[in-house]
């Protein structure tokens, strides 16, 4: 038999689920914060554990029908979800994005870090053997740098075309990065170690043919969005890989979901970078716009990229204490 003392100490727990949901209910799941969204989850998971134990005890029917009713009312809010609201799209980019970029910035600077340290190996490679240039970008590529041509000519004549397919070409690739992250981690890090190697040998094989400053005035538009966006899908992979090889306390399928729906928001927030990265590329990074300009450009993306991200305040939330499960003894 279910003793009065145990009803009296669950029956907080019930009133602050009711609670809740009688909020949300008024205005909306977007009236909680993100821990008060978290203690419904977790009240709901308490109070259903509750109702078993309840069920034992004949004499409380009354109780079981009470919490029944209470079940069902935090079911259909937390599995119906909020209605899709036009602003909703622009308030994640608003307030979420930065948050959670901020929140996985270690994974972003790990990607970054590698990135480097492969460019740095490519350049050193290619200053002391020059054939090793021809081996990473082909004889064709590296002829067209030796007569101090840049290879990018052909984009100007076709803009529109070409700017759908380079748009196409650096999803694809921040897709591919991040799902390689399934992989512990191994493919997002090849992936890294492959694009900066490449970017170190162009540098240098540009830099020794006079040609830098052609190289990254044509780089500085676009780069500036496209060389972050790729580094924070490299980071989603990198997270996803962390749920999966350290799980820590949580069973690894439940980390692996965590890890993956962090992921997937980082991965979401580079769709719009490399959209207007592919359309600088083709309009403004090959033409003839002079080098302060295109220099400027890519400063002024860049310094605005920063604000959004790293300096942009945090979405304020509410500390609510969680509470423990109780025993039923």
């Amino acid at each position: 038999m279910i003793s009065t003392r145990w009803l009296e100490r669950r029956r907080s727990y019930w009133n602050s689920l009711e609670d809740l949901l009688d909020r949300s209910s008024r205005r909306g799941l977007n009236c909680l914060t993100r821990t008060e969204l978290q203690e419904l989850s977790l009240l709901y998971r308490q109070t259903a554990a509750d109702l078993a134990t309840i069920r034992e005890d004949r004499g409380s029917f009354h109780f079981a029908n009470y919490l029944n009713q209470l079940l069902a009312r935090a079911h259909h809010t937390i599995y119906s979800g909020r209605k899709t609201r036009p602003k909703a799209l622009f308030e994640f980019f608003r307030t979420d994005y930065p948050q959670v970029f901020r929140n996985n910035l270690n994974y972003f600077l790990a990607a970054v870090l590698i990135f480097l340290m492969s460019a740095g190996t490519g350049a050193v490679l290619t200053y002391r053997d020059p054939d090793f240039k021809v081996k990473v970008l082909g004889p064709g590529m590296v002829e067209t740098i030796e007569h101090k041509q840049m290879w990018t000519h052909s984009i100007v004549a076709v803009k529109p075309l070409a700017s759908s397919a380079i748009m196409t070409n650096n999803i694809s690739v921040a897709f591919l990065t991040f799902a390689a992250g399934i992989t512990a981690g191994i493919g997002t890090i090849y992936m890294m170690i492959f694009n900066g190697l490449m970017l170190g040998v162009i540098a240098t094989s540009c830099w020794s043919a006079g040609m830098s400053l052609q190289l990254w005035s044509f780089v500085a538009p676009h780069g500036v969005l496209e060389l972050p966006a790729i580094f924070i899908a490299a980071g989603a992979g990198l997270r996803l890989a962390s749920g999966l090889l350290f799980p820590g306390v949580l069973p690894r399928e439940m980390s692996l979901s965590q890890a993956g729906t962090q992921a997937v928001k980082l991965l979401l927030g580079c769709i719009p970078m490399l959209v207007l990265a592919g359309i600088i590329e083709a309009f403004v990074s090959p033409t003839g716009l002079s080098v302060s300009l295109k220099f400027a450009m890519g400063a002024g993306l860049f310094t605005l990229l920063f604000v959004y991200l790293v300096s942009s305040a945090p979405k304020s939330t509410t500390t609510v204490r969680v509470p423990l499960l109780a025993s039923t003894s």
